[in-house]
């Protein structure tokens, strides 16, 4: 029994390992792959894209007015036929046809009615062509929204990844200094067993590493949190295994123009301005005259004879057929005064649309130099942090051969090793500030393949 427990336990235990080694050797996850991962699952991402395929199908459905309408008809009645000589208006009377009747008479006959109705409109003086102009320019702003839309979401990605990266790091930062602790509360203890510093140093440290663990613990749970909110950007449930440590090795290489007209909303803006012209001319087309060209073939039946004589059966077969053919031209005389006011109205919407575009540029223009300002500055601060990291290293290991000898109070100590977690954090911080600037920069000017091609 017991040699059988030994074996079981050994075999859930070989389990355990092998699924930690798979877990372990789980291959990581490049920021390429996440942007395509983000445009192919995010739900906004791909409702933006259907409202594309969506406004696509608005073209088909301007230019499919050229097709014609065919009808057909056929119905049956029962009704009298008593008519009169003269005019009503028919919106509210159903119509009989025949002579006048001398009298009343309150018997109904069967009728019967089929009819094929062709109605063409080949000709619209240029209407069919603004309705299709303006689908058009439809489609090319969902283009643009879609594109704005995936390239500020892929621009939350990335910020989101380096979060990430950065969490990562922060927590071997911290786990770093926990082992310092430790150390350093092991050689406390026997500098106090020995009577060469003080027993309450002993319960200081204690204190201290307490408060490593917690740092750690709390590095931990932020990277938590940051790998939580990439998967919502990349809407997966899996686990995304993200672990690089290029960003704190290297710095960008600026190489961007002044130019910011690549940024999607500037094309966003200058959609919505081609919008309302396409709408200005779609109303000032309804001015035009229209050409329609009908035919049509039908034939009826009636249970009154031509000369009186009533069978009302025979209502239900047709005794007269007729066909037609014709065309017809309208033209809407009053139309240019009814439209004028909305003439109007899209010009100051056009120009409201215009401003809307100029104070986009301005923001680009001021976004663009902030920029500048912060990349630089990240510049400088990451070239300083080495100097200071080496600094703090040197000062806390002199410190530490202090303390030791009896040389350093515990204050001092504790101070020199605070400041080297604090150089080692800054350093690690002013590494991805100078590439979160860079990533700014490419934001503002519209283009992250500068980003994503030097960060891989």
């Amino acid at each position: 029994m017991k040699l059988y427990k030994s074996v079981k336990i050994s075999y859930c235990l070989l389990l355990l390992l092998l699924h930690l080694e798979g877990f372990a050797q789980q291959p990581q996850t490049t920021l390429p792959q996440l942007l395509q991962l983000a445009e192919k699952n995010y739900p906004l991402l791909k409702s933006k894209m259907l409202d594309v395929k969506a406004t696509q199908e608005g073209i088909n459905i301007s230019k499919n007015t050229l097709i014609p309408s065919i009808d057909a008809s056929y119905q049956v009645d029962y009704a009298t036929y008593n008519n009169i000589t003269g005019m009503a208006y028919p919106q509210f009377i159903m119509p009989i046809s025949g002579p006048p009747s001398s009298s009343n008479n309150m018997n109904g006959v069967f009728g019967s009615a089929t009819s094929l109705l062709l109605n063409w409109q080949p000709i619209t003086f240029g209407q069919r062509k603004a309705q299709i102009d303006f689908a058009k320019a439809g489609l090319q702003y969902a283009n643009a929204d879609a594109e704005n839309e995936i390239f500020q979401h892929k621009i939350k990605v990335i910020y989101a990844y380096l979060d990430v990266i950065t969490a990562a790091e922060l927590v071997k930062v911290y786990q770093n200094n926990l082992q310092r602790t430790e150390v350093n509360l092991q050689a406390v203890r026997s500098l106090v067993v020995n009577g060469i510093r003080p027993g309450v140093d002993t319960e200081l440290f204690k204190a201290e590493n307490s408060k490593s663990k917690v740092e750690l613990l709390n590095s931990q749970k932020y990277k938590e949190q940051t790998l939580i909110y990439l998967t919502q950007l990349l809407a997966t449930d899996n686990y995304v295994t993200v672990a690089d440590t290029f960003f704190f090795s290297k710095l960008p290489v600026t190489n961007f123009s002044a130019d910011s007209v690549k940024n999607p909303l500037i094309h966003l803006y200058n959609s919505n301005i081609a919008i309302g012209f396409a709408r200005k001319k779609v109303l000032s087309k309804t001015t035009m005259p229209t050409l329609g060209i009908w035919t049509t073939l039908y034939a009826r039946g009636s249970g009154v004879a031509y000369n009186g004589t009533v069978k009302a059966a025979e209502g239900l077969g047709f005794q007269s057929i007729n066909y037609g053919i014709g065309l017809q031209i309208s033209l809407p005389l009053l139309q240019s005064a009814r439209i004028r006011p909305q003439l109007q109205q899209q010009n100051f919407l056009i120009q409201s649309n215009q401003e809307k575009l100029n104070e986009i540029q301005l923001q680009l223009k001021k976004q663009n130099a902030l920029a500048d300002t912060s990349l630089n500055s990240a510049f400088a601060i990451a070239k300083e942090s080495p100097l200071f990291l080496e600094s703090a290293r040197f000062s806390y290991n002199s410190m530490q051969s202090r303390y030791k000898s009896g040389l350093a109070t515990i204050s001092d100590f504790m101070q020199a090793q605070y400041a080297l977690i604090k150089a080692e954090i800054d350093y690690k911080l002013s590494y991805m500030s100078v590439w979160k600037a860079f990533l700014y920069k490419a934001a503002v000017n519209g283009d992250i393949n500068l980003f994503i091609n030097q960060a891989n």
